[in-house]
């Protein structure tokens, strides 16, 4: 999905909350956040799921800094891949949100405008589009399936609005080949060897 469409998308998402925000009534007490090293459940919206999380401050703070939060609030079937903070080094990220429009396509690039769920990437390799018009390049043809150089930890964690595919690396756009490379020739046979002449016995000659 084109970067302009996703920002017009999240732009309309924090107006509508906006709106929401003074007649309904506030939201229950949300769940304790999960543990350290625990699993990514399901919490409500994409973006609430991820901040019950301890393990995703960092792309949460880095999601609110270019307000693409509202953008996982309310969007509908968004696919995210959300790199813990073990993947996100701090001295990356502020590095970044001293430039907003470089971060911020750099989230983008976590994004699908689908749902991309494991079913779908089992078996397959190549690229889809990001919400960036870039390509995440997915492999599922090994045992630990692929986003870009990433590695998926956790996959199909299913939210009211899309799905979260954890991994444990920052995902690197055109880090790997959009398709794989052709197997090798298979080597030629050797030729059998030729066989040898059979030696004819000598004609004997009749006596006269």
């Amino acid at each position: 999905m084109p970067i302009h469409r996703l920002l017009t998308a999240a732009a309309a998402v924090s107006l509508i909350a906006g709106a929401a925000m003074a007649q309904t009534p506030a939201p229950a007490a949300p769940a304790p956040a999960a543990a350290p090293g625990a699993k990514l459940a399901p919490n409500g919206d994409l973006i609430t799921t991820l901040k019950m999380s301890t393990q995703f401050t960092t792309f949460v703070k880095a999601l609110e800094a270019t307000n693409l939060s509202s953008l996982l609030k309310a969007s509908p079937g968004l696919t995210v891949f959300a790199p813990t903070d073990a993947a996100f080094p701090q001295a990356k990220l502020d590095g970044l949100i001293a430039d907003k429009a470089g971060l911020q396509k750099m989230l983008l690039h976590y994004i699908i405008n689908a749902k991309i769920d494991s079913t779908k990437i089992k078996g397959t390799h190549g690229p889809v589009a990001s919400g960036a018009g870039d390509q995440i390049v997915l492999d599922g043809t090994a045992d630990v399936f692929k986003a870009d150089n990433a590695n998926i930890i956790q996959a199909d964690v299913v939210t009211s609005n899309g799905l979260i595919h954890v991994v444990d690396a920052l995902m690197i756009a055109g880090s790997v080949p959009a398709t794989l490379p052709p197997p090798p020739p298979e080597p030629e046979a050797a030729p059998a060897p030729a066989a040898e002449p059979v030696a004819k016995a000598p004609v004997k000659k009749k006596k006269k």
